[in-house]
């Protein structure tokens, strides 16, 4: 019986499956470091190998744009939601998240690339706010509490995203926002059934309830008739065709071919 306490079984897949959706998001966090210091120690800038919007040559950016930053504080900025959103998504989602990030990459990279200024378009602030906005449409979609919740983390830390979709100041890429955001809200709907539900708790005042009204029910039935269909059949109509039988009892004496009831002896009487 469940008194309430968390079971330790899946508390210690808990802990393990944070830990490696938390090194998988820091992981991608380091890469992004490891790339700009060796920009900043070879004094090379690689702000080449963002998005050129409408240049064929500038497609390659749909793949390394997210990869280069423009300046520590630019990649400041984006470490820290890559890092908490990318740990909930992968917690969370594993399996949607999977496929939810290559579609985000991709997307907010082809979409930039068709609807961008004449500009170099770099960092990962569009796979941040394609996270933001995937994880937020999921608790909408899915509505149970693991989802909810973390729909509600999501909005309480980065709602401000929703905002910085639109056009708002200068040298931000605010095309790489809107498109990783409408990137995040599909994946979400096309994978939101993928992540089973996490089974719900069973508290140990729900099993007694339950027991009390399996009990009653069954003093309840005790009482009850039996169904027609249990009932013992004590007689079945012959089939058609078989001729029917006549019983004799004992006492009875058989009539003479012919003769009728007036022609028998009639009982006889004792006087006392």
């Amino acid at each position: 019986m469940d008194d309430g306490l968390p079971d330790p079984g899946a508390v210690r897949r808990d802990v393990r499956a944070w830990r490696h959706a938390f090194l998988a998001a820091a992981g991608f966090a380091a890469l992004l470091w490891w790339i700009k210091l060796v920009e900043w120690m070879f004094d090379r800038g690689l702000s080449a190998l963002g998005v050129f919007p409408r240049d064929p040559l500038g497609l390659v950016g749909v793949l390394t744009a997210p990869l280069v930053h423009g300046s520590w504080q630019h990649l400041v900025s984006n470490t820290l939601p890559i890092l908490v959103l990318g740990t909930l998504s992968l917690y969370a989602y594993p399996r949607a998240s999977r496929r939810a990030l290559p579609m985000i990459w991709l997307l907010s990279g082809i979409g930039t690339w068709l609807i961008g200024r004449e500009s170099s378009h770099i960092g990962a602030s569009g796979l941040g706010h394609g996270l933001m906005f995937f994880l937020f449409t999921l608790g909408v979609s899915r509505w149970e509490p693991r989802s909810i919740a973390v729909a509600l983390v999501t909005f309480l830390l980065y709602g401000g995203m929703l905002v910085t979709i639109l056009p708002r100041e200068e040298g931000i890429s605010w095309e790489y926002h809107l498109t990783g955001a409408a990137a995040g809200v599909v994946a979400a709907l096309l994978w939101r059934r993928l992540d089973p539900a996490p089974p719900r708790r069973r508290y140990s005042w729900e099993i007694e309830e339950e027991l009390v009204r399996e009990a009653a029910a069954r003093e309840a039935g005790q009482f009850e008739p039996p169904r027609p269909a249990s009932v013992p059949v004590l007689w079945v109509r012959p089939a058609a065709g078989d001729e029917p039988r006549v019983l004799q009892f004992p006492g009875d004496r058989a009539r003479r071919p012919g003769a009728s009831p007036m022609d028998e002896d009639p009982p006889t009487s004792t006087r006392h």
